[in-house]
């Protein structure tokens, strides 16, 4: 079966399709950025391109005055068409090329039959330029057009006014070779763009995929704490009829109904938990830890080569059990990241019970060898922001002296 893109009828299509975007102005038609984009190479291209639409523009408008004794009044507009649009061809490619193209069609009708070529040779030299411009900043099928309208409609009639045809094809060549240059630059522009979208992409897509990971993983963390609560209140609605003697029907009934939906709830809960782990990922079994183990993860992290010194400041509370175990995670995640990133340096951790809030710090004064390569792992900061959000609380982290902080402030709320 023929495919119809690549039958005569469907070329011809395409063909007529360029020339004609490259003589018509569309309306989303948008102005391109050719330029790089820092200043330091931004400015002495601009420069360049000035200084080249200057003096092209003045051979434009001297040579045939001198050469081929145009008039005066006739050279410059000439001169001005065929090579001015140059100063905004990096911005107006398409638009260049069609005031640059008709001021040289113009051109070969008012000098017809008069010299060998009916331009001055800094008219091609701009033009061979604004030429690849067009290249870089228009699609492969306008570029297909405007070649074809400047070998058809510009060098064409040249030849046929005078010009020999043999140097018809030169410049037929060297126009081709100028626009399949900056269109091979264009597709070079355009593929590092879209690579850059793509890698741009794909951190947000990873670190959207780092927050749910959190969010579930604390999630399953919290499930022992719900089921514990929820798994008390079915049992004291179920036993509170035996324990209070002559309790009425409607408060026996109103147990029943709480007994009822506790289940139920711990029911769904297990459930919604069960979809949030793993295929490969079992239920805990051991307790959530909190800060009562503190005293072990500092006796690890010193084992991994840090020196930790730690300091409770206030008088201890009663925390929730969401609370003791952010705190928990956020010390263990803090020494996890010290140990990888800063092997050896002193470690401060700080505990302080404050009126309304739980604070935990941890900071670290840099690293005194050359850390190992990241082997993965939590995923750090995102696991301490979800986990003090989640409390609606604060996290500070940062550089800090030298070495790295992170400061996360808990609000206490309800105590169990």
């Amino acid at each position: 079966m023929n495919d119809p893109a690549h039958s005569p009828s469907g070329r011809h299509g395409r063909l007529l399709a360029g020339v004609r975007a490259a003589l018509v102005p569309g309306g989303d038609e948008r102005p391109v950025t050719l330029l790089p984009g820092r200043l330091v190479l931004r400015i002495p291209i601009l420069a360049l391109l000035a200084a080249l639409t200057i003096g092209f523009t003045g051979g434009s408008i001297a040579i045939p005055i001198q050469a081929y004794h145009v008039p005066t009044g006739l050279a410059w507009p000439l001169g001005v068409l065929q090579a001015t649009p140059l100063i905004f061809a990096a911005r107006w490619p398409l638009a260049a090329w069609r005031v640059a193209a008709a001021g040289l069609l113009v051109t070969v009708f008012v000098r017809h039959g008069t010299g060998f070529m009916p331009w001055p040779v800094t008219a091609i030299l701009a033009l061979v330029v604004i030429l690849f411009f067009t290249g870089v900043g228009s699609d492969r099928q306008t570029t297909v057009g405007v070649g074809a309208v400047t070998i058809a409609g510009v060098l064409g009639p040249a030849v046929l006014f005078g010009m020999p045809g043999w140097f018809g094809m030169i410049l037929a060549g060297i126009a081709a070779l100028a626009l399949t240059f900056g269109d091979a630059v264009g597709g070079r522009h355009s593929a590092v763009e879209e690579l850059r979208r793509r890698e741009e992409q794909h951190r947000a897509d990873l670190a959207r995929q780092a927050v749910l990971e959190e969010r579930a993983r604390i999630a399953r963390e919290l499930h022992d704490v719900v089921a514990h609560h929820m798994s008390v209140i079915a049992m004291q609605a179920e036993a509170a009829p035996y324990k209070i003697p002559d309790l009425p029907d409607a408060a026996r009934q109103t147990f029943g109904v709480v007994r009822d939906a506790a289940r139920e709830a711990l029911t769904e809960t297990r459930r919604v938990v069960g979809l949030l782990r793993s295929d490969d990922e079992g239920a805990e079994r051991a307790p959530q830890p909190g800060l009562e183990r503190l005293d072990e993860l500092v006796a690890a992290a010193r084992r991994s080569g840090l020196a930790v010194a730690t300091v409770v400041v206030g008088m201890p509370r009663p925390l929730t059990t969401g609370v003791d175990l952010s705190a928990y995670r956020i010390v263990q995640e803090s020494l996890s990241n010290a140990s990888r990133y800063a092997p050896g340096s002193r470690v401060h951790v700080e505990v302080k019970y404050g009126t309304d809030a739980l604070t935990v710090s941890v900071a670290d004064d840099g690293a005194r060898s050359t850390p190992e390569e990241s082997q993965g792992g939590g995923h750090g900061l995102v696991g301490m922001r979800e986990r003090v959000t989640m409390l609606g609380g604060g996290l500070d982290a940062g550089p800090r002296e030298g070495g790295w902080a992170v400061v996360a402030d808990l609000p206490y709320g309800d105590p169990d």
